[in-house]
Formats: structure tokens, sequence, C-alpha cells
């Protein structure tokens, strides 16, 4: 069995044409440093420009009052134009010849200040703008994460398939709706349920006005699926989380909504209409640029200013009606300087905000969300985890390796959501085979890393599925979507204890939240790291075998521990820690 992850470079065809692009053009790809300025602060923008380019020289164009920066051959006519300098050349083998860089500073800036830029090279030529003439910016403000969200135990809800007390859930309609008729009031019905696995953070997919059963494609959002329920009921279930101290994330999906968008069907009739300029028409009225080629999901025009503020107007009054950050949809696809704005709206509304995004992209692109959101989920994390725990094909070494290099990478304050599945791809089940000795090791894992730790509906008490998702060379994500089994003969309660006993152990010691990692043991077979923050120090111990296996190591003598199974085992042996561990077992000691 392959695995599945939704993506842009899913193929290593994909992945070369991808660099290629980027060394063979005039590109700048967000390379700012730094990523998220200080208001003060200067940034440095970097520029390369392929062999084929005979352009000799470069310049930035940018504004400081949020409207976009017009210039000509260096000459700023509207804002400001900085000079870009030529620092040096390098030979490229993949694209056979020299590229050249050049690097220019913009001056530090006021908080609250965006800055939006685009960069042109000129020279033989004519003047040439970068990445095609994508406009860029960013927010200058002291803004790191907001405290909680280092705390955070998330679950992730599928609004439709979740719970709804009326005897029609969990019936699902047949094709084409796939309705399974969950609604808001069933959320709130089951908080008890879900606060106590210990979360204490929910993310809802979207809960908008929409004609398919996921809400992937809205047709207004300010507005509550009426199938969902009412703006009151999603009041009082934001009440009641929040009468629990927890909090509740929306997904918000930024670069397209539905064809059945009232702003959409009114331009596909009439050229003159004023929202016509939302969306980029190749040839109208039936040819427009979507979502992935999808024809319902036309993407909306971001750098047209209305269409902005009316999706960031969204974002504003959400926030105001009291939801605490957002998931944010396909984050990739907006024009990138929609994120300064973004931050902007989402950190002057509520500071105690999170924002993190869905970039199945490698961490290079990533990490450009910086300064836009708080982070974004991490999906190299999460393919390395089935890589090793669900399929077996990585060793513990490699592994190993893997995280130290992948939270070297990253900067502390960027937030990295984990997940072991989630409703794009098979659940972690099903890929391991249903063998709940690998969900209990890779939950283990995954609860005693840095990043906040996220639930799919149902993981924890065994939920799988009864098809690959995969089926025909067609994705077929209903298999992966099955409605949540309230019935308690179809639900494991030892594993729901389990994750319980996760939470609890990550609630109570701040190594596991906030310390930092340290591998002190690898081979084939076992793995153990060390989490510490001050005095509070755990190890955790990983056999990602399916062979038992023994470990001694020197670390203080406890009798704290938290196993996978009752036939995890530890002893004292001259001053030392004898772990035994069964195949796909785990333990934490402290």
């Amino acid at each position: 069995m392959d695995d599945f992850i939704f993506g842009t470079l899913a193929t290593e065809e994909l992945r070369l044409r991808h660099i290629r692009s980027l060394r063979e053009g005039i590109t700048h790809a967000q390379r700012r440093a730094p990523r998220d300025p200080l208001p003060g602060q200067l940034v440095s923008l970097e520029l390369t420009i392929g062999p084929k380019h005979p352009q000799q020289q470069a310049w930035a164009y940018w504004t400081n009052d949020g409207s976009d920066p017009v210039g000509q051959n260096g000459q700023a006519q509207n804002g400001y134009a900085t000079p870009l300098i030529p620092i040096d050349a390098e030979w490229d083998t993949l694209v056979w010849g020299y590229v050249r860089r050049f690097r220019g500073q913009i001056p530090g800036q006021e908080p609250e200040t965006v800055v939006r830029y685009r960069i042109a090279a000129g020279g033989p030529g004519g003047e040439v703008y970068a990445d095609e003439g994508t406009f860029y910016a960013y927010y200058v403000d002291n803004d790191p994460p907001p405290d909680w969200t280092r705390d955070a135990v998330l679950y992730q809800i599928f609004a439709d398939r979740f719970f709804d007390p009326s005897p029609e859930f969990p019936f699902t309609e047949p094709k084409p709706s796939l309705k399974c008729n969950g609604t808001l009031r069933g959320i709130t019905a089951k908080l008890d349920y879900i606060a106590g696995l210990g979360v204490n953070c929910l993310w809802l997919t979207p809960i908008f006005p929409s004609p398919s059963y996921h809400g992937y494609d809205a047709t207004s959002f300010y507005e509550v699926n009426p199938r969902l329920g009412t703006k009151e009921d999603f009041r009082q279930l934001l009440d009641e989380v929040h009468k629990r101290g927890m909090k509740l994330l929306m997904d918000f999906v930024p670069n397209h909504w539905s064809n059945q968008h009232p702003t959409f069907v009114e331009s596909q009739k009439n050229k003159k209409s004023p929202h016509f300029e939302w969306y980029t028409w190749k040839t109208w009225p039936h040819d427009y640029k979507t979502f992935f080629g999808v024809k319902t999901l036309p993407q909306i025009n971001l750098r047209k200013p209305e269409a902005r503020e009316h999706v960031l107007g969204a974002a504003k009054y959400w926030l105001d009606f009291g939801v605490d950050g957002f998931r944010v949809d396909y984050c990739i696809g907006p024009s990138p300087d929609f994120y300064a704005e973004f931050r902007r709206v989402t950190r002057t509304t509520n500071p105690a905000s999170w924002t993190f995004g869905e970039a199945v992209d490698p961490p290079d692109s990533q990490i450009t969300f910086e300064g836009g959101m708080d982070g974004a989920l991490d999906f190299m994390l999460l393919e390395a985890m089935r890589q090793t725990f669900a399929f077996g094909r990585w060793d513990a070494r490699r592994f190993a390796d893997f995280l130290d290099r992948h939270e070297a990478f990253f900067p502390e304050t960027f937030s990295r959501p984990s997940f072991l599945d989630n409703h794009d791809m098979n659940r972690f089940l099903w890929v391991a085979e249903n063998d709940k000795r690998k969900l209990r090791l890779a939950a283990l894992c995954q609860y005693t890393l840095a990043g906040a730790p996220i639930i799919y509906y149902g993981t924890e008490v065994g939920v799988s599925q009864e098809r690959d998702m995969i089926q025909n060379g067609r994705a077929i994500h209903e298999e992966g979507r099955l409605p949540m089994p309230w019935d308690a003969s179809r639900q494991d309660g030892e594993l729901y204890d389990y994750y319980r006993g996760l939470a609890r152990l990550r609630h109570n010691h701040l190594a596991l939240r906030r310390g930092t990692r340290q591998t002190i043991h690898a081979d084939e077979a076992v793995l153990a790291y060390r989490r510490a923050d001050g005095a509070d120090s755990l190890v955790t111990v990983l056999n990602v075998s399916a062979n038992p296996a023994t470990l001694t190591i020197s670390i203080p003598e406890s009798n704290n521990h938290f196993a996978t199974g009752l036939d995890c085992r530890v002893e004292s042996v001259a001053g030392k820690v004898k772990i035994h561990l069964p195949g796909y077992g785990g333990v934490v000691l402290g």
C-alpha cells in the first residue's frame, strides 16, 4: 500500500521541475531576512537571476501605506525604490550556467505597518518582474504566537460526520449528496466527551453555507450552514467551549469558494458586474482560474482590493464573534502579500488568536509563512511518522536524524501542530493494517514532541476505514471520513483511556510543552530522546521494530513511567535503567 498525501510536489518529476524553474528564472521566492521583522528592523531581500536572463540590475519597489508599489527602471512612481546590489555569481549544474545573486534592504518600519513590495530586474532585455510579477508583503510588529498555543491539545472535528442527537445520525445520504447529518448542536452535546480526552482546543472543518457535505466550497463566509445549525447554535457551542476553558478554531478557506457563490454567479452572467475582477478569467464566461482545475471551485482574486477586504472582513467577523483563530486551508494558493494583511487583521482584532496554515509543501515553503501566520501543520513530520511507525520503511536511526534536522530548521516561535492523519488521507490505523500497537507508539511519540498534537476525530477509539482512499487512480475521500461511532460496542475504550493518559502526561510536564529535545540513543530498532525544561525532564524510548528490544541507559532512577502497554518493563541495574520493550512498544520515564 502506498501512502496518499495531497500536494503540489507529490512526485519526483514535479519537484525537479519546481527546482529548475526557481534556478532558471528571475526569482525572489520570499527570500527575506528576517521573515517576521520587529519594529525598526532592517529587512534584507535577495534575488537570483538565471543564466538565460541578461538583466544586470535589480530594484525593490515598496510601499508602507497598504497600496501597491509602482515603478519603472528603478524609479518609484508610487512608494519607494530600493536598489539591489549584485553580491556574487555561483555555478549551477542543474541549469548549466551561472546564477547571479542580488541583495538590498528596506528600512525599518513602525509597529502595525504592512510593507508591500515586488522586485524587478533591468538591463539588456528590458525590465522583468521577479516570480512573474508576484506581490509580496510583511507585517511589522512584535507578536509571537500566543502563549496558550504551546499548551494546546487539539481535536479535529469533521462537522458533518461527528454527531447529532436525532435518530437520523449517522445516516449517510446516497451520492452525490453523501451528507451524514452531523450538527453544531451535536458537537455541543459531546463536549464533555472531548474535554475528558484532555483536549483543550477544537478545530472544526468548514461550517459555512455550502452545496457539499464537506463545506470547502462556501457560498458565504459570513453565515452558518443551515444544515449544521444556526448562528445561535454556534454561539452556544462557543460559550460552552469557553466555559470549559477550551478554545475553538475555524477552518478558513481564503483561496476559493463555490461557483454558486452569488458574486461568481453574477460575474459569470455580466462582465460589468462590480465583482467581475474578483476572479481571474481566461476566457469569459466558462474558462477561469480554479482550485486544481475543479470548475466548481473558482479561485478568488485576492489582488483585487475589494475581494481581499471581503475575505479579511470575514476573518475579523468570526474573531469578533468569539472564535480563537483559524486553520487556513490551502494557504499556498493566495498571493503571498495576502498574509501580511491577514496577520494585521487577526492580531489587531484578537491579539491572542492562533492561525496556522495547511501548506502541503516542503519546509522551505512552509517557513515563508512566518510572520503571516503563526505556523503551519507539520506535514513533513506526518510523513516521517507514517514511514516509521505505520509502514516500517524508516528505522529508528533515520527517524532520529530527521527529527534532529527538522527541529533545527524551524525557529522555536513557528507553530508546528502535529498529526497522524486527517480528512484528506487514509487514516493512520488503515495504513498500519489496523495494528493498534503501531498507533499507540506513534501517538506516544506525537505527544512527546514539541508541536501541539492533533487528534483526528475517532482515532482515539480506533476508527479506521473499509477501503483504501485511492481507487482506480482517484481519491475517494469519504473512505477516511466515516461517521463517528457512538455505540460503546464499536469504540475501543482502552485506546480512549490511553489517549487520556497521553494528554495528562503532556499537561503535567512543562518539558513536553516547552522543553528542548535531545537524542540520547538511536540504533536500527530503538530511539531514545530527552525533553527538558529546567528541573522537569523526561526520556521517551520507542521500539519501532516488530521484535522485542532491550535498552540500558544512564538516567536517574524513576518510578514514574508511562508505557504503551503493561508488557513494557523498567528495572534498575547497577545504577542504570534497563528498559524491556515488546515489538512496537514505548515508554516515557520521568
